[in-house]
């Protein structure tokens, strides 16, 4: 079949197809193995739970993350045994793994120099988005879920998660597309008060990282879910231990109550809706006029 017959009515069109159905398909689109647990696991045992076919595809199987196992085959082996059982405890009906290359991640939080050949970071974007567009077409994808223009604290593979994602829909014509993100007000001003008792906490890198409140359109409330978010985070041990203090092994340490409330909110940005629009579930409809 032709790339053409392969792609979906988009805008208005795709819009009304998806109003009139009660349930829906929706794609999270991640880099790694674990970035679903942490921006948006909530969401997607939410609408797991209310009958939405929900796929989870990430573009690499996080070879070169820290862990106890020395970077390679099989440290992606292990993560992605973790992302297998993150997604049962997420309710997802299916999940796809692009194959490319971890890009790794620099001292410096840049590029990392002697990666692999095939690494994320180097793929070409518009054979990339084809890649994921064919999933979205197949599987009738009413939303797609990427990361902000950022990539949330700027690793690269996450970047080109939002560039790949947003093409992506472009080719398949998903009407909806939220970048995951965080809200970076609240975030900054719990950094300020802990670098008070942690001096060497850079909260300057902060400052440019994920969105500011004003362009967050979608608060969506997942307290409901938070033990599946938690077990989601508690599946991807590879992450959470190690030598050093790892932020997954201290969120999963935290209470449960006190966990709902710290992460009982996910935020996501959708571009082009009016200033101030603020939804509370992936499929609401913008207010119109």
């Amino acid at each position: 079949m032709s790339d053409e017959g392969k792609h979906r009515p988009a805008g208005a069109q795709a819009l009304r197809r998806l109003r009139r159905r009660k349930s829906n398909t929706a794609v999270f689109f991640h880099a790694h193995p674990d970035d679903e647990a942490l921006l948006t696991a909530g969401t997607m045992a939410m609408l797991a739970a209310q009958g939405h076919r929900v796929i989870l595809v990430v573009a690499t199987s996080g070879e070169l993350g820290q862990a106890d196992l020395e970077p390679g085959e099989a440290l992606g082996a292990a993560r992605m045994a973790e992302l297998y059982r993150s997604a049962a405890v997420l309710g997802c009906a299916r999940v796809v793994n692009l194959g490319y290359g971890d890009s790794g991640l620099a001292p410096d939080g840049g590029v990392a120099e002697g990666r692999a050949g095939n690494a994320f970071i180097d793929a070409d974007t518009e054979e990339a988005a084809r890649r994921l567009a064919e999933i979205l077409t197949e599987e009738e994808a009413g939303l797609l879920t990427t990361y902000d223009p950022a990539g949330g604290y700027g690793h690269p593979d996450h970047v080109q998660v939002n560039r790949v994602g947003a093409r992506a829909a472009e080719i398949a014509g998903t009407p909806i597309v939220l970048e995951a993100t965080v809200n970076r007000d609240p975030l900054l001003r719990g950094l300020r008060l802990i670098s008070r008792f942690f001096p060497q906490l850079d909260v300057r890198s902060f400052e440019r990282a994920y969105s500011p409140g004003s362009v967050i359109t979608h608060r969506v409330g997942v307290r409901r879910f938070a033990k599946q978010k938690r077990a989601s985070m508690m599946a991807h041990a590879s992450q959470a231990t190690g030598a050093d203090t790892r932020t997954l092994g201290v969120m999963v340490k935290v209470p449960l109550p006190l966990y709902r409330l710290i992460f009982g909110t996910e935020w996501y940005v959708r571009r082009g809706l009016p200033p101030g629009t603020r939804l509370r579930h992936p499929f609401e409809a913008p207010p119109q006029g």
